[in-house]
């Protein structure tokens, strides 16, 4: 599959985002603990979410995805899952933390995702093991036996999401209180903890750097509505302002967007918040912000790293753009490069000069990186084709049809 995008048109309008893929994802590994039916209304059918329900699936859980979805998981067998399935996401690690909490043992292989640099689960592994958990790897299958779980404190090495979202499905039907110390802060954790309290847990510090979980015996099924999706947000935003445009985006929490919010202020754009609507009007023209680097939340994330880069390739100015996170998030630019932009990589520094870029055919080699090269086709002069659409499938719902309502010549084949 492909975009093809003729350029060059202004966009105009209002979008509505949908539930975020970042916090959908552990939900639905979290589901696996519940007894009763979960209910997520307005779930995205974004391949990520198509790809877990097909894991969920083979577990045995009665798995409906229409306007919501609904996850009964009173019949899941504890099963070791196919490489062809668990390879699609990065987010199948995460049911090796549930499957431990529901079944005390668990054979799990490695997950997948886009190839954005060295995601070990070291780090998940590490922080099991502290608690308890006999981890043998054979042939690359990871086996876990919780028999001996026990609680305690975990300092983490690092801050990581996937591995305090793993800690936390772990943990939350121990047998002993867990703090786990040092973790992620983003508002998709803090979404994960609200859903599994819904539920019946007992969890409190999300949002904060310490995690206390007082274990509970069960977990009952809820409807929950799961967060908006910060980055199609931030995505949106920075179509409208790419473009010379204007464009609102609706049910987002502007909180969860400050550090990008305040870049775009500098980028010369002019944003109005209210309430749960955030409006960018483009300014006459745009700016460099000189200066750029991703860290955890609530720094700028890692996740509108590459869409940010396509804006400053046809700004005034140099910028220059540091990426904390991933090591290896800069592969797309040699596309941009392909459009005319003029980027020079040195390891996780990106040096941009701003300019015009015209259309080429271009291949998406991750999600993110993909929507970059989206946003510079609706900049470009002429026909820009966006091979490997299925990375930008990932993540991004109706992606085509809802920028074509906004003023947008693209469609997908």
């Amino acid at each position: 599959m492909e975009f093809v995008i003729n350029g060059g048109k202004k966009l105009f309008g209002s979008v509505a985002i949908e539930c975020a893929k970042n916090a959908i994802l552990p939900i639905m590994a979290a589901s696996l603990l519940c007894r009763g039916k979960v209910v997520l209304p307005e779930c995205p059918k974004i391949s990520d979410v198509v790809s877990m329900t097909e894991i969920l699936f083979f577990l045995g859980a009665d798995v409906k995805l229409d306007d919501d979805l609904l996850i009964d998981a009173s019949n899941v067998e504890n099963k070791l899952i196919p490489v062809k399935l668990s390879k699609k996401l990065r987010a199948s690690i995460l049911l090796l933390g549930a499957l431990l909490a529901r079944f005390k043992k668990a054979r799990i292989t490695y997950p997948g995702g886009c190839d954005i640099g060295l995601r070990p689960i070291d780090l998940h592994l590490k922080a099991m093991k502290e608690l308890g958990v006999e981890i043998e790897e054979n042939h690359g299958v990871i086996n876990c036996s919780a028999e001996n779980l026990h609680g305690g404190v975990v300092v983490f090495d690092c801050v990581s999401v996937g591995a305090t979202e793993n800690l936390i499905l772990l943990s939350v039907m121990g047998k002993e209180k867990v703090a786990l110390v040092n973790v992620a802060r983003e508002p998709e954790v803090v979404d994960l903890c609200n859903f599994l309290n819904m539920c019946g847990a007992n969890i409190v510090g999300a949002g904060s750097s310490e995690i206390v979980i007082d274990p509970v015996d069960k977990l009952n099924g809820v409807r929950y509505f799961v967060m908006k999706d910060r980055i199609v947000a931030g995505t949106y935003l920075l179509a409208g302002a790419i473009t010379g445009g204007s464009v609102e985006v609706r049910g987002v929490m502007p909180q969860y967007l400050t550090s990008f919010i305040k870049k775009m202020c500098q980028s010369g754009c002019f944003l109005d918040v209210n309430g749960d609507k955030i409006k960018l009007r483009s300014g006459l023209a745009l700016n460099s912000v000189g200066f750029l680097e991703t860290n955890v939340y609530p720094g700028f994330p890692t996740d509108l790293q590459a869409p940010f880069l396509a804006l400053q390739c046809v700004s005034r100015g140099d910028c220059v753009i540091k990426e904390n996170i991933f090591d290896s998030r800069f592969k797309f630019v040699l596309e941009l490069i392909k459009m005319g932009a003029k980027v020079n990589v040195n390891g996780r520094l990106a040096f941009v000069e701003g300019g015009l870029l015209s259309g080429a055919e271009v291949w998406a080699s991750d999600l993110r990186g993909g929507a970059a090269l989206v946003l510079a086709g609706l900049n470009a002069s002429g026909y820009t084709k966006v091979h490997n659409a299925g990375y930008i499938l990932r993540g991004y719902e109706n992606l085509d049809k809802k920028l074509s309502e906004l003023g947008a010549e693209i469609k997908l084949n």
